[in-house]
C-alpha cells in the first residue's frame, strides 16, 4: 500500500500558512512545557521541595496524563479531522500554563501541570499527521523539520524569555505571560487555517466489527521497524527531557551562573544551534534517502553517536570561563554544548518521517500518538526524575557537583538509541517493499 494513498497534495500558499501556524503553535507547546525548567530554583525555594519532587512535577505526573490522553486524541484526530483537535488542545494547555502562575502550593501547581499535560496530548500527534496530509512524501522531511523546530525555538523563548521575566517579575508572572499567547493562537488556527482533505478511510466488510484501539495498537507494534523506532525515540527523549529540565540548574550550581544567565545561554545558544541542526537534518535526509531509503534511520544513528562525546565533555569539563559577552560569562564547557545541541536533535525529524511512511494516512495520527506517548511516558516521565534522584543520591558525597555526574551518566543512553535504529534499518526497508511501492517511489516516499 502506498502510504500517501487517499491524500491529495496540492501545495498553495494556504499549505505553507497552515504549516507556519502549526510550527508556531508547536513552539508555544514547548515554551509552556520547558519554562518550568528555568523556574526550578525559585519554585524549590518557595515550596521547600526536593530535586526528586521537581522530577515528579516536571516529569512523571506530566507524562502519565499525557500518555493516558494521547491515543484517544490521536484516534479522534483521525476520525473528525486534525484542526479542531489541535486548536482546542492549544487553548487548553495555554490556559493551564497561566493557572500555574496562581498556584499557592506544590499540590496545586502539580494539578495545573497535569492540566497542561492533558492539553498537550492533543497537540503533537495530530499536528504531525496534518503536516503529512499537507505535503507529499518527497517534501515531507523538510516540512517536518520546519514544524519540529518547535522544541529548539521553544527553548530559546521558554528559557531565555522565561528566565528574564522570572528574574525581573517573579516566577508566577513568567507562567502567566508565557501561557497567554497560546490561547490566541488556538483561536487563530481554528478561524483562519484550511483543513487538508481527510484521508479516505477503508470501509470494513459487511458485518465486520469496527476496528478498536487495541487492534490498531497490536498491529502497529507488530511492525518491527516501528517498534524499534519507538524504542530509539523513547531513549533519546529520556536524555533530551533530562537535559532540558536540568541544564539551567547545572549551569547555576556547577558554573556559578545566575538564573537569567543560565536561561540565556541554554535558551539562546543551545536553542539556536538546535534549530539550525533540525533544518540541516531535514535537508540532508531528503537528499540522502533519494539514493537509499535506509538513510532515513542512519542519519539519526550518526547524530546520536556524535552527541555522546560532546555531551560528556560538556558535563565533565572544569568550571572555567572561556570569554564574556558583555557581562555574561560563557563557560568553556558551554562551547561543547553548542555542538552537542546541533547533533543531538538529529533523531527527531527522521524518526517522525519514517513513521509517516510506515502507515497509511488514516492511521498516521494514531501511530504518531503511540510514538509521542512512549517518548513522553518514559522520556518526560523518567528523564527528569532519574537525574533528580541520582543527584539526590550523589549529593552526600559530591554536594553541588552531584547534578554534573547525574547528567553525564544519562548521556550514554544515546548509544542504546543508536543501536535500536541500526537494528531497524533492514526491517524498515522491507516494510517499504511490502507496501508495494515501486523502488523509485519508495526512495522518494522515505524522504
Amino acid at each position: 500500500m502506498n502510504t500517501s494513498q487517499g491524500t491529495q497534495h496540492r501545495i498553495t500558499w494556504h499549505t505553507h500558512y497552515a504549516l507556519a501556524m502549526l510550527a508556531i503553535i508547536y513552539v508555544f507547546n514547548y515554551i509552556d512545557r520547558l519554562v518550568i525548567s528555568i523556574l526550578i530554583e525559585p519554585i524549590k525555594l518557595e515550596f521547600g521541595i526536593s530535586d526528586t519532587q521537581i522530577g515528579l512535577l516536571s516529569g512523571v505526573a506530566f507524562a502519565i496524563f499525557y500518555t493516558l490522553f494521547g491515543l484517544p486524541f490521536g484516534r479522534l484526530a483521525d476520525r473528525i479531522g486534525r484542526k479542531p483537535v489541535i486548536a482546542l488542545a492549544c487553548i487548553a494547555w495555554s490556559a493551564m500554563t497561566m493557572l500555574c502562575g496562581v498556584a499557592t502550593s506544590f499540590a496545586m501547581l502539580l494539578l495545573f501541570r497535569i492540566g497542561v499535560a492533558v492539553g498537550e496530548a492533543g497537540g503533537t500527534a495530530p499536528s504531525v499527521a496534518m503536516v503529512s496530509d499537507l505535503y507529499p512524501p518527497e517534501k515531507r522531511s523538510r516540512a517536518l523539520s520546519v514544524f519540529l523546530m518547535g522544541p529548539s525555538l521553544g527553548a530559546v523563548l521558554g528559557l531565555g524569555l522565561g528566565g528574564w521575566i522570572a528574574q525581573e517579575y517573579g516566577w508566577r508572572t513568567a507562567f502567566i505571560v508565557i501561557g497567554a499567547p497560546g490561547v490566541l493562537l488556538g483561536m487563530l488556527l481554528w478561524l483562519t487555517v484550511r483543513s487538508p482533505a481527510m484521508p479516505v478511510r477503508p470501509q470494513p466488510a459487511a458485518g465486520a466489527p469496527n476496528e478498536d484501539w487495541r487492534t490498531t495498537l497490536r498491529e502497529m507494534l507488530a511492525t518491527p521497524a516501528f517498534g524499534l523506532v519507538v524504542a530509539a525515540g523513547t531513549l533519546a527523549a529520556v536524555m533530551g527531557y533530562a537535559i532540558g529540565t536540568w541544564n539551567p540548574s547545572f549551569l547555576i550550581r556547577s558554573h556559578g551562573l545566575t538564573m537569567q544567565q543560565a536561561g540565556l545561554l541554554v535558551g539562546l545558544g543551545g536553542g539556536i544551534c538546535s534549530t539550525i541542526g533540525t533544518l540541516v537534518c531535514g535537508s540532508v535526509t531528503d537528499r540522502l534517502v533519494a539514493r537509499d531509503p535506509g538513510w532515513q534511520l542512519l542519519i539519526p544513528v550518526i547524530g546520536c553517536a556524535v552527541s555522546v562525546p560532546l555531551g560528556l565533555a560538556f558535563y565533565l569539563w572544569p568550571a572555567d570561563v572561556a570569554f564574556h559577552i558583555g557581562s555574561l560569562p560563557v563557560p568553556e564547557a558551554f562551547l561543547f554544548y553548542l555542538a552537542f545541541s546541533f547533533t543531538a536533535i538529529w533523531w527527531s525529524v527522521p524518526c517522525f518521517g519514517a513513521i509517516s511512511h510506515l502507515f497509511p494516512p488514516n492511521r498516521l495520527a494514531q501511530a504518531t500518538a503511540i510514538f509521542v506517548m512512549s517518548m513522553t511516558l518514559l522520556g518526560v516521565g523518567l528523564g527528569p526524575i532519574i537525574v533528580g534522584t541520582l543527584s539526590d543520591v550523589f549529593n552526600p558525597e559530591l554536594g553541588q557537583e552531584a547534578l554534573r555526574y547525574a547528567l553525564a551518566a544519562s548521556v550514554l543512553l544515546y548509544l542504546v538509541a543508536a543501536g535500536c535504529l541500526l537494528a531497524a534499518v533492514g526491517s524498515y526497508r522491507r516494510k517499504l517493499r511490502a507496501n508495494a511501492v515501486p523502488p523509485a517511489a519508495a526512495a522518494a516516499a522515505s524522504a
